[in-house]
C-alpha cells in the first residue's frame, strides 16, 4: 500500500503510465479528438485522407459515454465545419458544414442556397479558395470519368461573415430540396461538394442534427497524403504526404 503512494511510484512506477492515459483520455473526452477525412464530400475545403483536430470544448462538456451535457458553451453557428454522429446511424461519424440554425427557414433550388428567403450569393472565389481549389486532383471525382475536374465550377459562399469554397457540377440544375424549417435544438448541414454530399438533404429519417449529437468544430488538419498503405488503410502512405496541408486552418 505504501508502494501504490510513493513518490517513486508517480513518477517513475506504472503510476507515471496511469497518469499518461488518464491525461489521453481526459483531452479526447473533454478538449480535442482526431479524425480522418473518408470522402470527398467537403472537397475543396476537406480532401480525402485529411487528418484534423476537432475542437470538443467549444460547445460543452458531456458525460462520459454519453450524449448528455454537463455544460453547454457557445451555440453552432452557420458556416462552421463540424463533426457529429450521423442522425440515421449514430454510430457513424460526418462531418459537415452548418447552413442552417434553429427556426431558419432552407430552400436549395439547382445550385442555388436560399436561407429565410434570402440568397446566399455564389461568386467568383479571391485568393483563399484559389488555393483550396489547386489541391484537387481528377481522382477526387471517381464517378466522372476522364478529366472530371473540368467538369466542376468552384464559388465562394459566406454564412455569417465566414467566407469558403463550394463545389457545382457545370450544367446540373435537377436539384430542388424544401422549404424546411429547422426544428429547435437542431441544425441544417450540407458539403461544399454540394452534388456529392450525402447529408440533411437527401437523410432518409431525420433531416436534422440534434444538438446531441455535435461532437465538435473542425480546427486545422495536421496530416494530409494522397494515398495511404495498400494492408493498414488507416495509415498514410508516407511518399504522398502533402506536406505544405500541415497546420492547415478548416476555417479561416
Amino acid at each position: 500500500m505504501k508502494k501504490l503512494f510513493s513518490k517513486q511510484f508517480w513518477t517513475e512506477g506504472a503510476g507515471s503510465f496511469l497518469v499518461a492515459i488518464l491525461i489521453a483520455l481526459t483531452i479526447r473526452w473533454a478538449f480535442m479528438e482526431a479524425y480522418v477525412i473518408p470522402s470527398p464530400s467537403m472537397l475543396p475545403t476537406l480532401l480525402v485522407h485529411d487528418h484534423i483536430f476537432v475542437n470538443k470544448f467549444i460547445y460543452g462538456l458531456r458525460l462520459p459515454f454519453t450524449d448528455h451535457w454537463l455544460v453547454k458553451f457557445a451555440d453552432p453557428k452557420r458556416g462552421e465545419v463540424v463533426v457529429f454522429r450521423y442522425p440515421d446511424d449514430p454510430s457513424i461519424f460526418y462531418i459537415k458544414r452548418i447552413v442552417g440554425v434553429p427556426g431558419d427557414k432552407i430552400y436549395y433550388e439547382n445550385g442555388n442556397l436560399y436561407i429565410n428567403d434570402e440568397l446566399i450569393k455564389n461568386e467568383i472565389p479571391g485568393p483563399v479558395q484559389k488555393s483550396d481549389f489547386a489541391w484537387l486532383r481528377d481522382a477526387d471525382f471517381p464517378g466522372d470519368g476522364s478529366d472530371a475536374l473540368s467538369k466542376y465550377d468552384e464559388f465562394a459562399e459566406t454564412l455569417d461573415h465566414q467566407s469558403f469554397s463550394v463545389l457545382l457540377k457545370k450544367g446540373k440544375t435537377d436539384s430542388i430540396f424544401g422549404p424546411v424549417t429547422v426544428p429547435p435544438n437542431s441544425y441544417f448541414v450540407m458539403g461544399d461538394n454540394r452534388d456529392n454530399s450525402n447529408d440533411s438533404r437527401y437523410w432518409r429519417t431525420q433531416k436534422f442534427v440534434p444538438r446531441d449529437y455535435l461532437v465538435g468544430r473542425a480546427m486545422f488538419v495536421w496530416l494530409s497524403c494522397e494515398t495511404t498503405l495498400p494492408v493498414v488503410t488507416f495509415i498514410c502512405n508516407p511518399a504522398t504526404i502533402r506536406w505544405r496541408r500541415f497546420f492547415h486552418p478548416v476555417m479561416e
